[in-house]
């Protein structure tokens, strides 16, 4: 396994170890690969995430760009993921309950106070995009945790600290 997933699965699971809303909300999502600026993972809908209607909450859709954008700095080697600033859905067709949905996350800018990054949800069976959104972050405390890291440039293989 890539250093890169190694340590994002890790990130997860710090996520998801705390008890809180990650674990409540989508305590089954699994990080499927991840290389340095970028992370994929899936769940499946369940009845707790869903509205009247029988679809994902738009709020859990909400929280999962939260939560993918933050997974997808954790790519770049940071512990911490920083502060939410901002962040925006966008609806494009309803995700069932029981349907596997898959996430992207990327990296689009990072600098010494801010990262942005966007994500999208697609149908695992047809492919379709649900919906996607943007996240940003303030990082400049994340970026001093001295539990991060440095990787190679394809996140194969975890590098020294820096002196």
């Amino acid at each position: 396994m890539a250093a890169s997933k190694r340590f994002t699965s890790r990130v997860w699971e710090a996520f998801r170890s705390n008890g809180g809303h990650d674990a409540n909300c989508f305590g089954h999502f699994k990080v499927l690969d991840a290389k340095p600026g970028w992370v994929k993972g899936s769940m499946v809908v369940e009845k707790h995430q869903v509205n009247r209607l029988g679809s994902l909450h738009g709020g859990v859709t909400a929280s999962l760009v939260d939560t993918v954008g933050s997974l997808s700095l954790s790519t770049k080697g940071l512990w911490m993921t920083g502060v939410s600033t901002d962040i925006g859905v966008t609806y494009v067709r309803a995700a069932l309950l029981g349907e596997e949905v898959l996430l992207r996350g990327e990296v689009v800018g990072q600098g010494k106070t801010l990262a942005y990054t966007r994500i999208e949800m697609t149908s695992a069976k047809t492919g379709k995009l649900l919906a996607f959104g943007t996240h940003t972050k303030s990082i400049q405390q994340a970026l001093k945790s001295p539990e991060n890291v440095r990787f190679d440039e394809e996140g194969e293989r975890e590098l020294p600290k820096e002196a």
